[in-house]
């Protein structure tokens, strides 16, 4: 436990900070399930998804919550997800 009055702040603020991120991360994983769920049945309502699922990708990355590239290549990934299911559907 923190005992000086700054380690007591930095706690406090480390704990505020977890928190607000943890909603940011949390959707981010949530629309990502989706948009792959969704892919495995329904194609097309899967790509009305991938851009509420891109936005969310970028506020994160944004936000420093992923690294730049880890959210171009999340991104990348849905959409080959996506890109591959209409096309198995079209078959």
């Amino acid at each position: 436990m923190p005992i000086t009055k700054s380690a007591k702040k930095a706690m406090r603020q480390a704990q505020t900070r977890t928190e607000r991120n943890k909603g940011t991360r949390t959707r981010v994983k949530t629309f990502m399930k989706k948009v792959e769920e969704l892919s495995k049945t329904k194609p097309e309502d899967a790509e009305k998804l991938l851009p509420t699922a891109y936005k969310h990708i970028d506020t994160a990355a944004k936000k420093n919550q992923l690294h730049k590239k880890t959210a171009a290549r999340r991104k990348s990934r849905l959409a080959r997800t996506v890109a591959a299911a209409k096309a198995s559907k079209k078959k």
